[in-house]
């Protein structure tokens, strides 16, 4: 089952009495994990017990599950980082009864919620106990969601929300926020709050509720100069302002985003495919997508001219030759009107 799925059914009080959950996006499994304390024993922690596998035999945490709960009906037993489902055993001071998790998974008892959490990148799906994980317990994929997925998540989330967005709207919330889920969650349900059920999302509403970070600020700022919008990016360096950034860290992350794109460019003369850019790169597969997006913008030239820009500015920055907000804002100004 998908993370969405799971939290569905845990909502409904359609409870499996074994969930194996498998991935390392922490924000999916910590929020399943407050979803079932919620619903398996209206989180009284009495009822909770919770254990490390690199710490404690598997026969032991299958003696705690088939224990009758001492308060009230039903007891939540989760156990952390079971290390025998990795390719590469790790050595411990005792050993793993996988017989007894085995005939567990056959009999389960009625008055306990198992969950086993392997947070690991690949799990060794030859060994026998995976292979009956995944034939008796509800599986749950806690994966980190693909950089094309992104939209169709943010879609599930605004769906939830009764909101919409502004396509342009749906690009600022992908630059900000892909690698950070949880932020993308609590920012939507801010912009939900300002709009009301119903409520519609523009660009502009958006750029002034959400919580921008240094890096996809100079996104932004990247945005205004290939539109030619002066006023616009001298706002944005001002809002930077206020927020103490130092002028020269944000040349540093303009000439990232203007490198990229000149890269990206080189490569796609060469023929290279998204995905080998991204691994020629060593860059989120989401920086290679944006700067596809922008790379036709500019010729070569014209690249190679803002980034020798840059550095001669972050030069008279570092040698006090200028003071660096005016350096900044002449930067932006001659970048956006005297770049060939």
């Amino acid at each position: 089952m998908s993370y969405i799925e799971t939290l569905k059914k845990l909502k409904k009080n359609s409870i499996s009495p074994i969930y194996f959950i498998y991935g390392t996006e922490n924000f999916f499994i910590e929020n399943i994990k407050k979803e079932m304390m919620k619903q398996v024993v209206n989180n009284n922690e009495d009822n909770i017990s919770v254990y490390s596998l690199d710490e404690v035999p598997i026969q032991e945490v299958i003696q705690d599950v088939e224990t009758y709960p001492f308060f009230g009906e039903r007891k939540l037993v989760i156990a952390n980082n079971p290390v025998f489902l990795k390719s590469k055993s790790e050595k411990l001071p005792f050993e793993h009864d996988l017989s007894a998790l085995e005939f567990y998974l056959t009999n389960p008892v009625d008055y306990t919620v198992f969950v086993i959490i392997a947070p690991f990148e690949k799990l060794d799906e030859r060994k026998k106990i995976s292979k009956s994980l995944k034939k008796y317990t509800s599986m749950v994929n806690c994966e980190p969601i693909k950089e094309r997925e992104i939209r169709a998540w943010i879609e599930t989330i605004i769906n939830g929300l009764h909101i919409t967005l502004d396509k342009e709207v749906y690009d600022l919330l992908e630059a900000e926020f892909s690698t950070n889920l949880q932020l993308l969650e609590v920012e939507l349900e801010k912009l939900a709050l300002y709009a009301g059920e119903e409520g519609h999302i523009t660009r502009e509403i958006a750029e002034n509720i959400i919580a921008h970070n240094i890096n996809s600020s100079s996104l932004r700022l990247v945005d205004a100069v290939i539109e030619n919008d002066l006023k616009r990016a001298i706002s944005i360096f001002k809002d930077l302002q206020i927020l103490k950034e130092d002028p020269i860290a944000l040349i540093g992350l303009l000439a990232f985003q203007f490198r990229t794109i000149l890269r990206v460019k080189l490569l796609k003369q060469k023929g290279y495919s998204q995905f080998q850019m991204q691994k020629q790169l060593n860059v989120h597969p989401y920086v290679i997508k944006i700067a596809l997006g922008r790379e036709r913008q500019f010729t070569i030239q014209k690249l190679q001219q803002i980034i020798n820009q840059l550095a001669n500015t972050d030069a008279i920055m570092k040698q006090g030759r200028m003071e660096k907000e005016i350096a900044f804002e002449l930067l932006i100004y001659n970048i956006i009107y005297k770049a060939a």
